[in-house]
């Protein structure tokens, strides 16, 4: 086989992607990122006026956009709505598996209720998505590629209340070495990125909770969701044909080595 050179192509024309928690914060930036580089973008989060507000931002620059209301807590929704966005915008062959919530609180005073609400959101439901994405892709006999959303916390953990959450991050970081290896065969790569401090809703409830933390940061700052644009796109274009099982760290070096 012959490659361009550079071998660098993020052309995403004719795709069909799904991205979870794209209501808000980094979701948003995906969504609006993979439609601006061709792909059809199937968007989904719980707030339906959120998404419809989404929609419009994509089709007004000349994407195309789904918008489907989800609770990534119920996996008959999970199920459903691969189906949904395939009905619509063809079959989904990027699968971005955004959605995740802190705990936000001290392990052992966390309920069983919200220890269930965090591993649902951050575990079971990429878990299921990526089978239900990956089951449909097999069958049609084509390959893909799903990009699970992990966190420097998955790594390193400095204490203050997220234990639950950074081990269900960690857990995320496996879940994509490992499906990546079951599902190589189908030439569906699986990969991560693990970001580290970036602006969004679920940051700013953070500081709220624990002041500033850029001081203890070597280049002082908390990241623009724009820097993570061009991993994202890497990832899910031809550019990382030979990339699967790998989680790449976006952190700025904030929480050292």
């Amino acid at each position: 086989m012959t490659y361009p050179l550079p071998n660098a192509a993020i052309d995403l024309t004719g795709r069909t992607a799904l991205v979870t928690g794209a209501s808000s914060g980094l979701g948003w930036r995906f969504a609006k990122v993979l439609a601006a580089a061709g792909a059809r973008v199937a968007i989904t989060g719980r707030r339906a006026e959120r998404l419809e507000m989404l929609a419009g931002e994509i089709t007004a620059a000349g994407g195309t956009a789904l918008p489907l209301t989800l609770d990534v807590t119920d996996a008959g929704q999970l199920l459903k709505v691969v189906g949904l966005a395939q009905d619509g915008l063809g079959v989904v062959d990027i699968l971005v598996n955004n959605a995740g919530i802190p705990d936000a609180q001290r392990a052992h005073k966390m309920s069983v209720e919200l220890i269930d609400k965090v591993l649902d959101t951050n575990v079971r439901a990429p878990w299921i998505l990526a089978c239900e994405v990956a089951r449909r892709l097999i069958e049609a006999k084509q390959p893909g590629r799903i990009i699970n959303i992990a966190s420097m916390a998955a790594y390193s953990y400095g204490g203050g209340g997220a234990a639950l959450y950074s081990t269900s991050k960690a857990a995320v970081v496996r879940m994509t070495e490992t499906l990546a290896v079951e599902w190589a065969r189908y030439h569906i790569n699986v990969n991560g990125m693990a970001p580290g401090a970036f602006a969004s809703e679920m940051m700013d409830g953070m500081l709220e909770r624990v002041g500033d933390i850029t001081k203890a940061f070597p280049r002082g700052r908390i990241g623009d969701p724009a820097q993570m644009d061009s991993t994202l796109l890497y990832l899910a274009s031809p550019a990382s044909e030979f990339v699967s099982g790998t989680v790449i760290k976006i952190d700025d070096v904030q929480g050292g080595r």
